[in-house]
C-alpha cells in the first residue's frame, strides 16, 4: 500500500531494533545484518539482546533498554550513535499482548499494554528522530491485524495497535519534506514469545492457551517488513490473512466481527 519512488538500501545503514532479543525482533536483526546493515539490538532482557548481537558478529551491538522509560531510550540512542556514528533506521518492535475479555480485565493490565506498545514506540521514536532526519532514514513499527480491525479478547492490545496507526500515519505526514519514510506492518499471529507469554486478566504472563488465527513465522514477517521499508511502502500486509482482514474490516465489518467472535468461542 502506497510506496515511495526511490528504493532504500540497508547496506551500511545503522538499524536500531527494539525488542530484538527474540522472536520477530531477532529475525529482523538477522535479516538486516544479512542485507549489510550495522545492527543495534535492544531489549528489556539484556542477556537475550547480547546473545543475538554476538551471533551477528562485529557489526552488531546490544544494550538493555526499557522502552517505557524515556530517559533510558535517550541514553540508548546516544550510545548507539557513539558506537556506530548515527542512526539510520528505527524499528519499533518491542511489545506485549494480553488474552482476556475486557469485562474480566483490570484497567492496570490494559494500561501496561498501552505503556509498552504505544509509549514505548513514542519514546524510542522521539529519541531517534533527529539523527534519522539528518540521514533521511526510515522509521517502522510492528502493528498487527489487531490494528486494522477488532480482535476479541485483546481489547487493550487492539487499542494499542490502532494507536500506533494514528501516531505513525500522522508522523509520516509531518515528515513529508524531510525524506524520512514511515512503514507499518500488520501481520497475523506469529509463533513468538509475545503470543506465548500473553498477559491474562490477573496481569501475569503465561503460555497462551489459544490463538485467534493462522500462525506465520517471525522470519517471514521480518522479511516482509524489511522489503516494505526498502520499497517505501506505508502499510505492509504480509500474507493472505492480513490482506483479507484489512478488506473485511472495511467492507464487511459485521461479518469480520462475527468470525472473530466464532474463533474466540471455539465455534464455526
Amino acid at each position: 500500500m502506497r510506496a515511495l519512488a526511490e528504493r532504500y538500501r540497508f547496506r551500511d545503514k545503522v538499524v536500531w531494533i527494539t525488542g530484538g532479543g527474540g522472536g520477530i525482533g531477532a529475525a529482523l536483526a538477522r535479516d538486516a545484518a544479512s542485507r549489510g546493515a550495522q545492527v543495534a539490538v535492544t531489549d528489556i532482557d539484556g542477556e537475550a539482546a547480547t546473545r543475538i548481537a554476538n551471533e551477528l558478529g562485529t557489526h552488531a551491538a546490544a544494550w538493555r533498554s526499557d522502552v517505557t522509560d524515556f530517559a533510558d531510550c535517550q541514553r540508548v540512542a546516544g550510545a548507539i550513535q557513539e558506537r556506530f556514528g548515527g542512526i539510520d533506521v528505527l524499528i519499533n518492535n518491542a511489545g506485549v499482548t494480553h488474552l482476556s475479555r475486557f469485562r474480566d480485565t483490570p484497567p492496570e493490565v490494559i494500561e501496561r499494554v498501552l505503556r509498552i506498545n504505544v509509549m514505548g514506540a513514542v519514546h524510542c521514536t522521539k529519541a531517534a528522530l533527529e539523527p534519522i532526519i539528518e540521514r533521511r532514514g526510515r522509521i517502522a513499527a510492528l502493528s498487527s491485524v489487531a490494528g486494522i480491525g477488532p480482535l476479541l479478547g485483546r481489547t487493550g492490545y487492539s487499542a494499542s495497535k490502532h494507536a500506533l496507526h494514528g501516531f505513525f500515519d500522522s508522523l509520516r505526514a509531518e515528515l513529508t519534506d524531510t525524506g524520512v519514510g514511515v512503514t507499518l506492518i500488520c501481520p497475523s499471529f506469529a509463533n513468538t514469545d509475545i503470543g506465548k507469554h500473553a498477559l491474562f486478566a490477573d496481569g501475569d504472563a503465561e503460555s497462551a492457551r489459544t490463538m485467534t488465527g493462522p500462525v506465520t513465522t517471525p522470519e517471514a514477517i521480518a522479511a516482509a517488513l524489511l522489503d516494505g521499508i526498502e520499497r517505501g511502502v506505508w502499510t505492509v500486509l504480509p500474507g493472505r490473512v492480513s490482506k483479507l482482514a484489512w478488506w473485511l474490516s472495511r467492507n464487511a465489518p459485521r461479518f469480520y466481527s462475527a468470525r472473530m467472535r466464532a474463533r474466540l468461542e471455539g465455534t464455526r
